[in-house]
């Protein structure tokens, strides 16, 4: 099927099993696609992996959909999530931290479609952040010795970081290479 390691995690959560498994079917070569059948189990999930995008339907017995998108925002989870929902929206949903609406059911272009582009959303964000780290990051390289660098904890998370957003970027967006390429040509060290 291809190098999996390279393509986004998405995470589908509803009661419903074959709901659930019919969406991350759908998915299937687009994502690394993990399926939760209540909330609690998402949360789990969110919090053992880096998951790019979460599905997300609204009704489920026990913590519900609403339930879990509140512990996401509480967690400052850094992905995006889609509620896919049979839930007829109100002026409800206006104040509620998600990203897309899709009202059930849908089909398999428009998931993969959403999904896609929730993945290219992320993946420019993370590289925006990624490029203010990592210009800070090479500016210190270029200029510290390496002793000073490596006893340095800000210096080394930031390493960290970069590390962790770059493999990030690059598994969102395929384009991530030409774009981190060059942004590694610009010689941000004194002359």
């Amino acid at each position: 099927m291809g190098d999996t390691e390279n393509l986004p995690n998405a995470l589908v959560v509803d009661d419903e099993r074959e709901v659930a498994d019919a969406y991350a079917l759908r998915l299937r070569g687009l994502c690394n696609v993990e399926t939760a059948y209540d909330g609690e189990a998402a949360l789990e999930m969110v919090r053992d992996r880096e998951i790019d995008v979460v599905l997300l339907d609204r009704h489920m017995p026990g913590m519900s959909g609403d339930d879990v998108l509140d512990e996401l925002a509480a967690m400052d989870f850094q992905g995006r999530v889609l509620m896919v929902t049979a839930i007829d929206p109100d002026f409800d949903i206006l104040d509620m931290p998600f990203d897309d609406y899709l009202c059930k059911p849908v089909d398999r272009e428009d998931v993969r479609a959403a999904v896609t582009q929730q993945c290219t959303i992320l993946g420019y964000a993370t590289l925006g952040e990624y490029f203010s780290v990592e210009a800070k990051r090479q500016v210190i390289a270029a200029e510290l010795p390496a002793e000073q660098r490596e006893s340095h904890e800000a210096y080394q998370r930031r390493q960290e970081q970069s590390r962790r957003l770059e493999r990030r970027a690059r598994r969102l967006l395929g384009e991530a290479a030409k774009l981190l390429d060059s942004f590694d040509e610009i010689a941000r060290e004194s002359g």
